[in-house]
């Protein structure tokens, strides 16, 4: 009865801390599902641990995890996934506890989309030490013992990443307010359904690009570079046709909703999330435009959407 009562209780303790795993684990690895099975391997680490010697549970936890997360980043599987160019960060709605902590830039920074994206051009050791610092607020005394790594190490490590994400996230930085956010999208989704490639271009930045997974029925992932050729797919893209309605199985509303902190539209057939277009801006123009709809990439979306206040579309039949 005793060690039933433990059990319990060390049960109770891993649980608490779940979220906070789950967090760490998504923006190392940018998939919830890969994160949830982590966290789940992770709690069979803890049931199978003498926990009367783990001092410090939180950090003990964490070292696994994060360890757990490296083994899946540096396996041969994810890095064929990765090398030929078919992965897209996983999206999630704001609210998800997964996106975790967001009292700091740095922590909202950690989520978005771009970011999950510009993480995968690092290595697994950047990434984590990055990620433990900025997100988590980790000494470097703290992460040398998670990575069981030196401090120095720890700090060259944050030194590259900093350069390489600095490089990489040019223009981009910075937070957009929200009102003016939903304008612009809003704006975008009306030149796109109708056709005003004009319009469309002129609400893009210069150097703006456009990615989409292709629905999950192509192998690689489609990009298209310079305004004219963003509007053009956008054009294409958003127009309501037949065939897309069946390929959606159904006439879908559009929602607006945000996703990883940044303005995004969403398809919504019934209570299915069927696509996700995602949204970056900067000073005021669109620099980025995601499309995801590969249906294994919109599960927890789709979870997390029902749960959702019901809201008014912005478009009730497309």
């Amino acid at each position: 009865m005793e060690n039933t009562a433990v059990d319990r209780f060390d049960t109770s303790r891993f649980e608490a801390g779940r979220n906070r795993l789950a967090s760490l684990a998504y923006r190392l690895l940018g998939s919830a599902a890969d994160a949830e099975d982590a966290v789940q391997d992770a709690f069979l680490h803890w049931q199978a641990a003498d926990r009367q010697r783990i001092r410090v549970p939180e950090a003990w936890l964490t070292k696994v995890v994060t360890n757990l997360c490296l083994d899946r980043l540096r396996s041969a599987q994810a890095r064929r996934e990765r090398a030929v160019g078919v992965w897209l960060p996983e999206p999630l709605l704001d609210g998800d506890p997964m996106l975790g902590p967001a009292d700091t830039f740095e922590q909202r920074e950690s989520v978005s989309l771009a970011m999950l994206t510009i993480m995968e051009r690092l290595s697994p050791l950047e990434r984590a030490v990055y990620l433990l610092r900025e997100a988590f607020s980790y000494s470097h005394a703290e992460i040398a013992e998670i990575l069981d790594i030196t401090e120095s190490a720890s700090q060259q490590h944050l030194h590259r990443a900093r350069r390489r994400v600095t490089a990489e996230r040019g223009r981009a930085a910075g937070e957009v307010d929200p009102v003016s956010a939903r304008g612009i999208v809003e704006e975008f989704l009306a030149a796109a359904t109708s056709g005003r490639t004009e319009q469309l271009v002129a609400l893009l930045t210069d150097d703006a690009t456009a990615v989409s997974d292709g629905a999950g029925l192509t192998e690689k992932l489609l990009r298209f570079d310079t305004p004219q050729r963003v509007a053009a797919i956008a054009r294409a893209g958003f127009k309501p046709t037949a065939a897309k309605r069946r390929l959606a199985g159904g006439t879908p509303a559009v929602h607006y909703a945000l996703v990883n902190g940044a303005p995004a539209v969403l398809f919504v057939l019934g209570d299915q999330v069927v696509g996700c277009v995602t949204f970056d801006i900067t000073e005021g123009k669109i620099a980025t435009v995601r499309g995801i709809a590969a249906p294994t990439r919109l599960t927890r979306l789709t979870e997390a959407w029902r749960q959702h206040a019901t809201d008014t579309p912005l478009i009730p039949m497309w």
